[in-house]
């Protein structure tokens, strides 16, 4: 095993880090302290930290807290507004501390990019997620919150083992999520005038689902 990691792996995983803490934090922070303490990954001198137990135990616990939180409609949609005071900065100062003090210029372009790629994983997240609420088919939500569970660890480890596919890769999503939260936010425009309208007294004509398969007008026959 190397010693150390190189350029293109510390930048691949400051971007890593950056994102996945706007998508699971917590899983971010267990995931990287555990690599350090069992030694599968050398990790730069600013997130050393992360492996001591103290720091392992609570973040497993809170992990433990949100697979479960994270998969209750309606409960996720609360869990991501508490977190959005939390993910962010700590996506930006996960993503620093990949550098450290010993490459301020780096650490610094890390922390703002880093709190960028939370930022946006987040958003994405959260919008995505009260989207899927409004379906009325349950697992929909389970299988978006497992997805998210995913792509955490599977990102961690192509940063490390595979960084320039992670890139390749972390652009796409990247370019997803821009997709998603512009999707998304029509379907959050609909709802808040939805809830001007009930407060107002006015008729409630209900909010169309941002994600449907479009159908044919009873009657209506495709054009050939």
């Amino acid at each position: 095993m190397n010693t150390s990691l190189d350029m293109p792996q510390l930048l691949a995983l400051a971007a890593a880090i950056g994102w996945a803490s706007g998508v699971r934090l917590y899983l971010v922070v267990l995931l990287t302290g555990l690599a350090g303490y069992f030694g599968w990954v050398p990790l730069p001198g600013g997130l050393q930290m992360l492996a001591h137990p103290v720091v392992i135990a609570a973040s497993g616990f809170m992990v433990f807290i949100e697979f479960f939180a994270d998969k209750i409609p309606g409960l996720d949609s609360l869990w991501d507004v508490v977190h959005t005071a939390i993910r962010i900065p700590a996506g930006a100062a996960l993503a620093a501390s990949v550098f450290g003090v010993d490459h301020g210029v780096m650490a610094i372009v890390a922390a703002l990019l880093g709190g960028s790629f939370a930022a946006t994983a987040h958003a994405a997240k959260a919008t995505t997620r009260a989207a899927i609420n409004t379906s009325p088919e349950p697992f929909s939500n389970v299988g978006a919150s497992l997805a998210e569970d995913a792509m955490v660890p599977t990102g961690l480890w192509l940063a490390v083992a595979h960084p320039f596919v992670f890139l390749v890769l972390f652009v796409l999503v990247l370019v997803a999520s821009v997709w998603l939260i512009r999707k998304s936010w029509r379907f959050l425009k609909a709802l808040f005038a939805r809830v001007a309208r009930i407060f107002s007294g006015r008729p409630d004509p209900g909010v169309v689902p941002a994600f449907q398969l479009k159908k044919n007008p009873p009657g209506d026959t495709p054009n050939v």
